[in-house]
């Protein structure tokens, strides 16, 4: 009997281990998420301030 009981308590530990580890999982899955969309913000804003730029030396260009 107690090796039954010995096994009943290791499955509620085994459990928690599998969800902790699942939370880890996913809270890394989010993180990444969060670097990939700034890195997506941070090119369109260059390339926003590229054609900005362009646009700039352009017009400048039509003055002179």
């Amino acid at each position: 009997m107690s090796g039954f009981i010995g096994r009943s308590t290791e499955i509620p530990s085994m459990y928690e281990e599998l969800v902790r580890d699942r939370i880890r999982t996913l809270h890394q899955e989010a993180e990444h998420e969060r670097l990939v969309t700034g890195l997506i913000r941070l090119r369109r804003a260059q390339r926003n301030a590229e054609r900005a730029s362009t646009r700039l030396r352009q017009a400048m260009m039509r003055l002179v």
